[in-house]
């Protein structure tokens, strides 16, 4: 299709989804199986990020495809009983080739699969998936915020790009769910009136759980004794989870605790650790992971809405996490958690110093950060209301479902 085809091919989908009426919030679900699929960057997203909705939408007797670039993680995904569809040419990284080789790949597929609902996730494919499946004529597209890629200490640039990157991409799609208000908000000059809400984010509350039994293993696995402190942090080894300010931490309160890191090595450059952080690698017993630490902490730059600190609260762990959205929802401060400044390792050693050495603020914060678990993060309620999107949007344009 020469260029020209294309823009005006583009332009009268866009012109459509602007037109089209607001949809009203959703409380219905579809009357039929539908063909739905969600779309990620990385088969990792599909297996550890949506594996609830994916089950949910099972059970719900619909035929789900998981799309993403193929990886270690497509078993998990078919394990669970969902069709993986791999696109290979996506990646998390921007380039301008390699981007519009992925969105033609993408196009290919979502053609060929003849979808009644596309789901997209993910700050890149997000952005391609609402446009191509919109190009290519999908019933119904639905976007989820996990995260706005750009933070508001962000270069202007950077952030204008982002948010009119995003603010775009939102008008090819039928309705936007947001894991937290403050992303909503920021892009509030982009989004349609009554076509987004926010959803906030859940975990599996029947595995994450206190796991005594699992703490005592994990604990024995690393050489930790019974009247140590185990302090950990758990996601991707990169900068912007926060490992610079996690390794000075653990450096200046070196003696006083013991220090791990639990997750995959992402292959970026790490600055020197003078051996006070245990790096484990990547692990699957997560829970007994979590009810190994007796601080639990998350120096993230930037977040969607955590899900490590949702699943350390359901596992009843003190927690400090930095002051930014996405770790805000988690729980208020000195209430449920201690919040600091992102990307300061002293106000980060001291908060955790304080939960060092004094176990009666450890058992109150814990308790409470589990009380919260309890009562706001149900993976299966966000899911649920994934799928009263999708009947709602349908009802409006008159599907049939």
């Amino acid at each position: 299709m020469r260029g020209g085809r294309w823009r005006t091919l583009v332009l009268s989908f866009h012109l459509r989804a602007t037109s089209a009426s607001p949809v009203r919030a959703p409380g219905r679900t579809a009357t039929r199986p539908l063909r739905v699929a969600h779309l990620t960057t990385s088969d990792m997203s599909l297996a550890l990020l949506l594996a609830t909705e994916l089950t949910v939408d099972l059970e719900a007797g619909h035929d789900v495809v998981g799309i993403s670039a193929p990886g270690r993680y497509v078993e998990r995904v078919e394990a669970l009983g969902v069709r993986h569809v791999p696109v290979p040419s996506l990646s998390r990284s921007w380039g301008l080739k390699a981007d519009i080789r992925g969105f033609a790949e993408l196009v290919r597929v979502l053609r060929r699969l003849d979808l009644d609902v596309l789901h997209t996730h993910n700050p890149k494919t997000g952005v391609m998936g609402r446009i191509a499946g919109r190009a290519c004529g999908i019933p119904v597209v639905v976007n989820t915020c996990h995260g706005l890629w750009a933070r508001p200490g962000d270069p202007l640039k950077r952030r204008v790009f982002v948010y009119g990157l995003e603010g775009v991409a939102s008008r090819f799609s039928d309705y936007e769910l947001f894991q937290n208000a403050e992303d909503q908000h920021t892009l509030r000059f982009a989004l349609r009136r009554g076509r987004s809400r926010v959803v906030g984010n859940g975990i599996d509350l029947e595995r994450f759980q206190p796991d005594p039994e699992g703490r005592a293993r994990v604990r024995a696995e690393l050489g930790v004794g019974d009247d140590e402190i185990l302090v950990g942090a758990v996601g991707r080894r990169v900068v912007e989870k926060g490992e610079r300010e996690f390794v000075a931490m653990s450096s200046a309160l070196a003696g006083r605790a013991r220090f791990v890191w639990i997750g995959p090595d992402d292959g970026e450059l790490h600055d020197a650790d003078d051996g006070a952080v245990e790096f484990v690698g990547e692990r699957r017993d997560m829970t007994a992971v979590y009810s190994a630490l007796d601080v639990f902490v998350l120096a993230s730059y930037r977040e969607g809405f955590s899900r490590a600190g949702m699943e350390a609260a359901a596992c009843g762990r003190p927690m400090v996490l930095t002051d930014i959205r996405g770790c805000r929802e988690v729980g208020t401060s000195e209430e449920h958690l201690l919040l600091v400044p992102s990307a300061d390792a002293a106000a980060l050693t001291e908060a955790v110093a304080r939960l060092i050495e004094d176990p009666a603020l450890r058992t109150r914060l814990g308790d409470a950060a589990r009380e919260r678990a309890l009562a706001e993060f149900d993976q299966r309620r966000v899911a649920a209301t994934s799928l009263t999107t999708y009947a709602s949007v349908a009802a409006e344009k008159d599907l049939g479902w």
